[in-house]
């Protein structure tokens, strides 16, 4: 009789902990990608909606002084005349006619249908004074424009180191980007324009 040994190959059965642990670690995984790819969408959709409603604009050059410096950061409403009228002493951020490349910002002085005058230092509106106590100085040119419809009339608050409507004419409110309304950059200059209050401000050399 043979009497040899035989020896019996036995399985070892899988440990559970282990399978567990590699289910938790795959689902782990897998809840990350989806927290994610749902932080990347909402960031998205939230960075979309905010330059849907609004724009930031880096002032370039000085005939927005004393309201404005040259390297100041304004949020501009893209929404405010789409929701709303324009209004004189509004500031605002267009398309310029002549190169709408170029983006502008300025002050509404006339609104469509007005008569604009500048005689002796004073601005008049159909007639009317206009007072202005942003300017940086009195103007030293005289003239008188009419304002089209669908049209605004703008000035540079440092009116005569200015390249606006009483050179070039009234703005098409087609070209009008929207009001730009807050100062955010830099911190010490943080807040609210005044009065009602990369863009150019298209000062003369």
């Amino acid at each position: 009789m043979d009497n040899s040994l035989k020896t019996l190959s036995e399985e070892t059965p899988p440990d559970p902990s282990l399978e567990n642990e590699d289910s938790r670690q795959s689902s782990g995984f897998f809840r990350f990608l989806v927290d994610l790819l749902e932080t990347l969408v909402l960031s998205l959709l939230l960075f979309l909606g905010i330059n849907t409603i609004s724009a930031r604009i880096r002032v370039d050059g000085s005939s927005m002084e004393p309201s404005l410096q040259s390297g100041e950061f304004v949020i501009v409403n893209r929404l405010a005349y789409k929701l709303g009228s324009p209004e004189i002493g509004d500031v605002v951020v267009f398309h310029f006619p002549g190169d709408p490349g170029q983006e502008y910002i300025k002050r509404i002085i006339g609104l469509a249908g007005d008569t604009v005058m500048v005689n002796d230092g004073q601005v008049l509106i159909n007639g009317q004074p206009l007072d202005e106590p942003y300017i940086a100085a009195t103007p030293r040119y005289n003239g008188k424009w009419e304002v089209p419809i669908d049209h605004i009339f703008v000035l540079g608050d440092n009116r005569n180191n200015s390249s606006d409507s009483h050179n070039w004419g009234a703005v098409p409110m087609e070209n009008v980007v929207g009001e730009a309304f807050f100062v955010y950059w830099p911190p010490t200059d943080w807040g609210k324009l005044s009065y009602n209050q990369s863009a150019s401000a298209a000062s003369y050399p």
